[in-house]
């Protein structure tokens, strides 16, 4: 083999493994960027619901508080009218 030829395959095979190597960079870094996307929108996901449940917990406790307060004052006139404190 002449010594054309040889550079001329080793220029051959170092351009080859480079495109072999840059195409492996890309496929790297739009697998990466995949990745990147899916765990932004899992944590979209997860502040949203735990927005909404915190919201959800705050209506309930806003509800429990009204019958738990309703239920004292329920109490308080029964008491009252029992008594005979009621009238005025």
């Amino acid at each position: 083999m002449s010594s054309t030829q040889q550079n001329f395959s080793a220029g051959q095979t170092q351009g080859q493994t480079q495109a072999k190597a840059e195409n492996l960079v890309q496929s790297t870094k739009e697998s990466a960027s995949a990745a990147v996307d899916k765990a932004n929108a899992a944590a979209n996901t997860s502040g949203q619901t735990a927005e909404q449940n915190k919201e959800e917990a705050a209506g309930f406790l806003q509800q429990t508080g009204e019958q738990m307060k309703n239920m004292a004052q329920g109490a308080v006139d029964s008491v009252k009218h029992t008594l005979g404190m009621d009238k005025k």
